[in-house]
């Protein structure tokens, strides 16, 4: 439990006081090889009765894990939406957020857990599914406990902060039979999912370039879990850049094979002290297209743009939570946009009632680690640094 330690004795950030710790309170679309827990469904009950039956049957309980902005404005409401699952439970260390979320969302008070009573849900039938929404670094420790638990999980991006975490977290659930997913909401976002389409299926012809940016001005208070290095991993790439990774890598259907990359000037330091203030970087890919991506914690830029033999489609902005707009060569995509958590843990929670495969498994969100870490390396050393499978 070394972040878990970490948080007691961390006096610089303000996280522990935030959470009110210390008081209790690859390729594209890698399969998965974990089965579904016995809690939910087993193959013979799914034999039975048929998929489309158990899924219809069964809307398995969610537990939040971490109570932030992105589950109280985001995941909370989206379980409001959701067909297939529903927010069951909560895990937090501050007693003021577990009263105000019991009266909210009528939650049983034998499915509100601290962080020293987390282990426990491995009692609670009511909880299928753990969604781990705490900073990067806590990200592998409670996932493999959560699956120790028998319980399936959804850790969010970027998965972890070391290869030999996802690694770890993979294994836990694997070995506890329980099924892994990556909180990547944009591959069940259908501007998106049509980005997917022109990229991988040529429709304009081979992919050339694509350019892909994303950021935004930190502000307020520098004592924030995003800019500690033990618990962020890193700066704007870690946080922002790695959806800049995921959409070359969907657009192209492809992992890069090498990156270049180059740190941005440091221009405010009392913020920027421990992790990049920005980065840019540039992946090549198989056939020769190259991706251009930058991140920073110091503009505002959101970009998904890609050019091919015959034609050329843009998001932007490209990774909002919503207002998404796209457009081709041929004129304006025309597409709705939608409450993408909701679409993205329905998803999980079909995957796990019809036994199928996540497209999101924690094998991609590893070799997304693997590029990332490799993107580091590249803009420390300057050199070119080639990414392994």
């Amino acid at each position: 439990m070394k972040q878990t330690n970490y948080l007691f004795r961390h006096n610089r950030r303000k996280f522990l006081k935030d959470l009110s710790f210390a008081f209790g309170a690859t390729a594209f679309g890698l399969p998965m090889a974990s089965l579904a827990s016995n809690q939910v469904l087993n193959p013979e009950t799914l034999e039975q009765q048929g998929s489309q039956g158990a899924a219809q049957q069964k809307k398995l309980g969610i537990a939040l894990v971490g109570l932030g902005r992105y589950s109280t404005n985001q995941l909370a409401p989206a379980l409001q939406e959701t067909e297939h699952c529903y927010l069951a439970g909560i895990v937090t260390g501050t007693p003021s957020k577990a009263e105000e979320w019991k009266r909210k969302y009528n939650i049983p008070e034998k499915n509100i857990y601290n962080y020293e009573t987390y282990d426990q849900i491995a009692d609670n039938p009511d909880i299928d599914i753990i969604y781990i929404v705490l900073p990067n670094g806590m990200h592998a420790e409670y996932t493999v406990r959560g699956a120790k638990a028998k319980k399936h999980m959804i850790s969010e991006k970027p998965m972890a902060t070391s290869v030999a975490d996802c690694q770890r977290m993979i294994n836990a659930c694997k070995e506890n039979n329980v099924k892994l997913s990556i909180g990547y909401r944009l591959h069940f976002e259908p501007h998106h999912q049509r980005v997917m389409e022109l990229g991988q299926k040529q429709l304009y012809g081979p992919v050339q370039r694509i350019e892909a940016a994303d950021s935004f001005v930190f502000q307020g208070n520098p004592d924030r879990w995003r800019l500690d290095k033990e618990l962020a991993g890193g700066g704007p790439l870690m946080d922002l850049g790695i959806y800049c990774v995921q959409g070359a890598v969907y657009t192209m259907g492809q992992a890069p094979v090498a990156v270049t990359a180059k740190f941005g000037e440091v221009t405010r330091p009392e913020f920027f002290d421990e992790v990049e203030q920005s980065i840019s970087w540039q992946m090549e890919f198989p056939g020769g297209a190259v991706a251009d991506c930058s991140t920073s914690y110091n503009e505002n830029k959101n970009l998904l743009y890609g050019k091919a033999e015959k034609g050329w489609w843009r998001l932007q902005p490209s990774y909002a939570y919503g207002g998404i707009k796209g457009e081709t060569s041929e004129g304006p995509m025309n597409i709705k946009n939608v409450n993408q958590q909701a679409r993205q843990m329905d998803d999980f929670a079909r995957c796990i009632l019809e036994n199928k495969q996540t497209r999101v498994p924690g094998e991609m969100g590893l070799r997304d680690v693997r590029i990332l870490e490799a993107i580091y390396e590249a803009a420390r050393t300057g050199k070119r640094v080639e990414i392994k499978a």
